[in-house]
């Protein structure tokens, strides 16, 4: 049988006329960083996807009948996973690139541009920011999509993972300010029958809710009420700004209503005392690190809270969360949460017998993987190159001149790589980038379409009004 690569136009095609559960691809040669605690790296190692699914990982797999492709000097990883962004910001990227507090972001896109966003301005947002993710190699994407003014609104954002082909977790909420429909979190079953009925599908649904009521007051607060919505909907809970003394006080009744645990992520998680880390442990709650904005934004200590998880047994999946101030991709987050915990280990040991306590490249490729499709709720799906899991993988040119030569392959991934190394992306066994090129993109008519709602944003006048 032939042997292809991925810069091969004609393999796409022959892949893509296959019916999408006949297909049978094999890829050989590879530097296989699958993930997987028990298969490690495989050096030399092939992998079998088969239809949607990796079937098999090792060497000399006997296979008849699958596409080819030869990967010598390539890595394949598992794709990344994004455990938070408010994809809908994507047209207002780094319009706000110092902004001191998160007072400053809360009033000027959330109090400001968020009240005059159209359904339109929704789906191009969350596609933009979905098409980069997979450019960039995260093939899985949590949308905490506070911005649901309408019903239109949340299906406008719903689409728009439908159509990029990412796999999706639509995390939805009603907005903090401005004036909106009061659907949610009423809508939610509607969503849920509408676009998410079945449990084997590329999109799934969460409640998404605030820490505490003091930016947007107690109807977007988690708490009993939404836990029971949540609960009868099956559906897992992601809370944004669990910060400091109020939200450690606000975890420890959590706790004690019994709302908390592993369907249950808790984002940035900066400031919290001991006891609130203790609860979270105790309970198996998840948490979503964003290693650049609490560092670059300040929010609370500015300190991603890697080590306070570590110590209750947590092992967090990471986040970009906002594209208005902050880097898109997962390589920033993994690179500045590596850099920031190893500073402050050998800091803190500065002067003394200690030995600092430094997390490695497979820790935070981990927490950018595995962890992440935990904290979503998807551990059993993806994040890792698993037989049995679906395939969501990259194809990392490990000889490229930024990257050669191949010599510790995690390092490479975490500390070397970028997205023009990413050759390839498959999502759920569907090519979504080959030879460097995000597929089925009109980019001129998407850059039309990015600006003309950029300019709608920035040219409304905004009612900044509290609801």
């Amino acid at each position: 049988m032939a042997v292809h690569d991925t810069t091969s136009g004609a393999v796409l095609a022959q892949i893509r006329r296959r019916p999408a559960d006949r297909r049978r691809i094999l890829f050989t040669g590879a530097t296989l960083v699958t993930m997987d605690p028990v298969l490690g790296v495989i050096d030399g190692g092939e992998l079998l996807v088969g239809g949607d699914t990796i079937a098999a990982v090792g060497h000399d797999l006997n296979v008849d009948d699958a596409v080819v492709i030869d990967c010598a000097g390539a890595i394949l990883s598992p794709g990344f996973v994004d455990t938070h962004r408010h994809a809908w910001q994507a047209p207002l990227r780094r319009i706000m690139p110092d902004v001191d507090d998160l007072g400053g972001y809360v009033m000027s896109t959330l109090a400001g541009h968020a009240t005059v966003y159209r359904p339109q301005d929704m789906y191009v947002g969350t596609r933009l920011a979905a098409l980069t993710a997979i450019d960039g190699g995260i093939t899985t994407m949590l949308d905490f999509s506070h911005n649901s003014r309408s019903r239109e609104h949340s299906d406008a954002a719903v689409r728009a993972l439908l159509d990029t082909g990412i796999r999706g977790v639509h995390a939805s909420m009603g907005p903090h300010f401005g004036t909106w429909d009061r659907q949610w979190p009423g809508d939610l079953s509607r969503l849920k029958d509408t676009y998410f009925s079945s449990d084997d599908q590329l999109l799934t649904l969460r409640l998404a809710t605030l820490a505490t009521d003091e930016i947007a007051g107690p109807a977007l607060a988690y708490g009993p009420e939404l836990a029971r919505i949540a609960q009868d909907l099956g559906i897992g809970v992601s809370v944004d700004a669990v910060f400091g003394t109020s939200s450690s006080e606000a975890v420890l009744g959590w706790a004690k209503d019994g709302i908390l645990g592993p369907d249950v992520t808790l984002i940035h998680s900066t400031g919290l005392t001991p006891e609130a880390w203790t609860a979270m442990g105790e309970t198996g709650t998840t948490v979503a690190l964003a290693p650049t904005s609490d560092a670059q934004i300040g929010l609370e200590t500015a300190v991603p809270a890697v080590d306070e998880a570590l110590s209750v047994g947590i092992r967090p999946g990471l986040s970009i969360d906002v594209e208005v101030a902050l880097a898109g991709d997962m390589f920033t987050q993994m690179r500045t949460l590596h850099a920031i915990q190893r500073m402050r280990a050998v800091n803190a040991a500065y002067g003394t017998d200690l030995q600092p306590s430094r997390i490695t490249t497979h820790d935070v490729l981990d927490f950018a993987t595995l962890q992440g499709a935990r904290t979503n709720g998807l551990a059993g799906v993806t994040g890792s190159l698993t037989p049995g899991k679906k395939a969501d993988l990259l194809v990392i040119q490990a000889e490229d001149l930024n990257n050669m030569p191949l010599n510790d392959p995690i390092g490479t991934v975490v500390l070397g790589c970028d997205a023009r190394n990413i050759s390839a992306v498959l999502i759920n066994g569907e090519p979504r980038k080959w030879n460097g090129q995000v597929l089925d993109v009109d980019l001129p008519a998407l850059r039309r379409e990015v600006r003309a709602s950029r300019d709608h944003v920035l040219n409304t006048p905004s009612p900044g009004s509290r609801s």
